[in-house]
This record gives C-alpha cells, structure tokens and sequence, in this order.
C-alpha cells in the first residue's frame, strides 16, 4: 500500500539523516528554536540534504492521504488569509518584538502594546499562523517565535522599527498614524523580509485578478506585459517597473529582497555554469541584460584573458561604470548601452551570448524578439548560455520522454511514490513562477518549452548544465546556432 511505502521511505531516511549529522557533528534543527545560518549546516551535507527532502515529501504526501479532502482543499483555497496574516505580523513588527521577549514569549496585550496594533485582532492572526508553526502559542495568547517565523526578523531593534507617532501614550488616540518605518526597515538586512514583504503586496493583489485576466478575450491569450494581473489590480496598463519608478519604497524593498535572493545561490555560480576554461584567449562573451555585470565580474577575475561585454539600459550602465571602476578597475571588459529588443552590433564576433534570468521576465512572443536579435548577430559557432530556473514535471519521467535526450535535461528525481518534483518542498520554483504570471504576464519554463522556444528563432539546445548543491535554483542551457525554420 502507498502509505505503508511512505512510511518505508520516512524511516530509511531518518536513519541516513541521523548517520549523516553524527558523521559531520551538525544537527537536526528544532522547529521551536529561532533561525540561525548555522542551524542549516547539516544540508551541506547531501546525503543529510536529500534524506530531508524525502522525509519532507512523503510526510508531505501522507498528510494528502489521510487529511480529509475538503480539509486539504482548503488548506488551499484559504491561502490568501494566511498571507494577510503572515503580512499583518510582518509589517507590524511581531518577529522582531517576540524574538526581544525570548523564548518565555509575550502576551498579545504587551505585543500590542509596542505595535500599536488591536490585541484581540492580532491575537486571531496569530492563532491562525500559530496552528501551522509560524509563531507558537505557548499558554492563552502568549506567543514566541518558531524556527519559521524568524525568518521575517530585520535583527533589528523593534522601536527602531516602529515610527514614533509622538508620544506613545497617543498611539491609541491617532488611529490613522503609519506605525511603521518602510522606507528604512528593511536597509541593511539579509533581505528575506524585505522579499516576503513585496510578495505579500503587489504580488498578492495582482493574483487576486488572475482569473479576471484569463477569462477577459482581451487579454487571456495576450503576451503584452501590461495585459497582466497586476495592471488589472492596480488599474493602470503598466509594468511593476513603472510603478517602482514612481514608488521609492516598493523599488527599494524590492531590490533589497532582490539581493537576498541572490545570496541564497552558490558564491560565483556562473564559473560552473559553463566550461569557461576552455575558450580561446579573445573570446568574446557577451552579457545581455546583464545590468552592471555582477555576473561577469567573477568571470573576469577568474578567466582575465576572456573579452567580456555587458549590455544593458543607459542608466544601468552608468551605475556599472561605477560598479567597475571600484571593484576591478584593469578588467577587460566593455560596457555598453544596449537595448536588447534592437539589432546587437553587427561588427562583432561573439563567442557566447549569455542571457541570464532575462526571458522569464518575458512572454514567448517577447523572448522570441530578443532570441531573434541574437541569432542575427551570431556566427556559425556562436553559442547561446541561458541562466534560468528550469521547471520540473511533477510526474517521473526517467527517460526524458520519446527522443528527447538533451544531456542534463532530466533533473534529479524523488523515489517512487513520491511525486518526482518532491511536490511542495519544492513549492519555490512554482511560486516563482505564478509571480511571473501575475506581475509580467510571463512564465518560468520547463526545458522542453525552451527547447521548442529556441528552436523557433534558430538556437538548438544541446546541454544542460545542472547545478550541485540544496540551495542552487538556476541551470544553465547551452544551445547552438541553427537555422530559423520556415514558417
């Protein structure tokens, strides 16, 4: 039966999870003990990495099972009040105020107290995240932190996250007073908040709109990026870039949470994306959208015979200058303004075209520009170097499907009967892509759409290059020069 073999698979994984943490002297964290960077140690260790996701999966797996389905369902279908109660602690400070308190915790009059917040109103938010781990409830409406709700924490003071609305004695009394600090909050943090942050904002209203958009003829089949979710929910046909360049606060949180995930990668994950060392002295590679080159920095510092190029937007470019001049002043590297929907330069042999998390910002019809401009500018030997996340069939597909046998395209799988993506554990990478529906009205994709999608406009992919390591998210897609075929 399938359970008794989930239960199979949960006990031969604690075992090797156990070995393996005896044999590195690391530990299993404890869900009521606070985050810290050393408590994940013991995934650096891949057998104790991978015997984690297994147990995560089929625990994950059994809760399907035996969970009554309109409880599971609606485990779902309520999402969205989770996310209003994962957002009204966030932005009013809870994590910070308990994580002061200690592991004693804090009665919700005393966190009101400090936030300004109604206690009885923030005490059902609580108990409503409490009965899924993130805070705990450890006597009647006294909450600490979990391993889970740390993750919000900016390590800051929380009064220095607390505006001072005059006197705090008059909080009370001056209802419409913005209790929080934005514009500062989330400065000089690890950026996990600020990232969860902008999700529970534009994000979470644009997908508010997400079967509006799709059962609108005007735009269900559209591939504009203003005929998305989010124009849709903040009522104007625009981008989430025209709206940060107009919103200080959400521009800053944004890219604040931005570099948070970039920290969550492997340091220099692009000198194993490719094997850079063998290109010719000269070879040129160029960084499209590239913007001020902290992708090509690490290539220029470890292979400085290499002639790199990064394009991007004028202003961008301008920032790279600076960006360069301060971190690697002699680099052989050209910066240049560069609008990727244009003509590349056509005096130019270009070794490598590297593209790195451009297309998922875009739809097909939009990618196919961009793809087109490249090819045109490309040689017989001209390679293409895509840096995207690669999304996995939740079914097993051990063989790749019927001739389709690119190296690297089959990823890692979970064992039988466990879906092969590791369903939710692996939740991330289809989060990220419905944030690509709703804000741009574009997509991660699986490799057989790239494959397709290239193919289209005269690139044929010819290898995977999978990333090592539990916190590796992107892959690299190499492809060659073809011809565009015939329509």
């Amino acid at each position: 039966m399938t359970f008794r073999q989930l239960l199979a698979l949960i006990t031969d994984a604690v075992e090797k999870l156990e070995s393996a943490c005896d044999s590195t002297g690391t530990a299993i964290p404890d869900l009521h003990t606070p985050f810290y960077p050393e408590s994940e140690a013991f995934r650096a260790n891949p057998a104790a990495a991978e015997s984690a996701s297994v147990i995560s999966a089929a625990a994950l797996q059994l809760e399907a099972i035996f969970t009554p389905p309109h409880v599971s369902l609606y485990h779902i279908v309520a999402g969205h009040f989770k996310s209003a109660a994962v957002r009204v602690c966030l932005e009013s400070s809870v994590t910070e105020i308990l994580r002061e308190a200690g592991p004693d915790g804090l009665h919700v009059k005393d966190i009101a107290s400090k936030n300004g917040q109604d206690p009885r109103k923030l005490s059902r938010f609580l108990r409503y995240l409490a009965s899924n781990h993130v805070y705990r409830e450890i006597k009647p409406d006294v909450f600490t932190n979990t391993r889970i709700s740390s993750m919000m924490d900016t390590l800051k003071p929380s009064q220095d996250i607390i505006a001072q609305c005059a006197l705090s004695s008059l909080i009370v009394a001056m209802p419409k007073c913005d209790y929080s600090s934005p514009e500062t909050k989330h400065d000089n943090t690890l950026g996990l908040a600020a990232l969860a942050s902008h999700h529970l904002d534009e994000p979470f209203k644009a997908s508010a709109y997400a079967w509006e958009t799709l059962s609108d003829p005007a735009t269900v089949k559209s591939g504009d990026p203003t005929a998305s979710c989010f124009a849709r929910a903040f009522n104007a046909k625009e981008t989430l870039w025209d709206l940060h360049a107009r919103d200080q606060h959400r521009s800053r949180r944004f890219n604040i949470g931005m570099r948070g995930i970039q920290a969550l990668q492997p340091i220099d994950a692009i000198l194993t994306a490719y094997d850079w060392a063998k290109l010719p002295a000269g070879s040129v590679v160029v960084d499209v959208g590239g913007g001020v080159g902290s992708e090509s920095l690490p290539l220029a510092r470890e292979f400085p015979a290499l002639h790199l190029v990064v394009q991007d937007l004028h202003s961008v470019i301008e920032d790279a200058k600076k960006f360069w001049k301060n971190d690697m002043p002699n680099a052989r590297v050209t910066l240049e303004v560069q609008d990727f929907f244009t003509p590349q330069p056509a005096d130019r042999d270009v070794t490598i075209f590297l593209i790195k998390q451009i297309l998922h910002d875009w739809s097909d019809e939009y990618c196919v520009k961009v793809l087109i401009q490249l090819r045109a500018a490309a040689r017989s030997d001209t390679k293409l170097l895509l840096v995207e996340s690669l999304m996995p069939f939740a079914c097993h597909d051990p063989e790749g499907g019927n001739a389709f046998t690119i190296p690297g395209s089959v990823p890692h799988e979970a064992p039988a009967p466990l879906l092969a993506n590791y369903g939710a554990v692996n939740e991330l990478a289809y989060s990220s892509d419905m944030d690509m529906f709703v804000l741009f009205n574009s997509q991660e994709r699986t490799i057989r759409h790239f494959d397709e999608l290239l193919l289209s406009t005269g690139w044929k992919v010819t290898k995977v290059h999978r990333q090592d390591g539990e916190g590796t998210y992107l892959q690299s897609v190499e492809a060659i020069a073809v011809d565009i075929p015939k329509l």
